[in-house]
């Protein structure tokens, strides 16, 4: 019998080894997925609120930049109310048929000094790119 219990302990010891060890290895894998996804947010919010259009037009995926042409971009990001100052809020990274994207909620204060809240879409495209209607 005690045998048996010894056993049973050293199994659920185990189980619960493996489940932390697990654990710990999913934070891990997902803090470093979110990692590139909120720089990438980052550098493109950034680069709207100091004005600087052409780069953040370079962080676009090719199916953003195949729908707005640079002055087109330009245009829109410096129509009033302008994007003044930013937050990130929430960075989620998933998989869509293996392929890996993540969603940056923000919230945007404009120069009027209305804020809103927005997400992001940053997907893997040569590297990770802002993709969708950005704000």
């Amino acid at each position: 019998m005690r045998v048996g219990l010894v056993f049973a302990g050293a199994g659920v010891a185990l189980c619960c080894i493996g489940v932390a060890g697990l654990g710990a290895w999913n934070v891990q894998v997902v803090t470093q997925a979110a990692g590139p996804v909120r720089e990438t947010a980052e550098g493109f919010l950034r680069e709207v609120t100091t004005g600087d259009t052409d780069s953040a037009y370079e962080r676009l995926c090719a199916d953003s930049r195949s729908r707005w042409s640079e002055l087109g971009f330009t245009s829109w990001v410096r129509t009033p109310p302008t994007v003044r100052d930013y937050e990130i809020v929430d960075v989620s990274v998933a998989t869509d048929r293996g392929k890996p994207h993540g969603t940056v909620t923000v919230r945007l204060t404009r120069d009027s000094g209305a804020t809103e809240q927005r997400e992001l879409s940053v997907v893997r495209e040569d590297g990770w790119r802002v993709c969708g209607d950005p704000y």
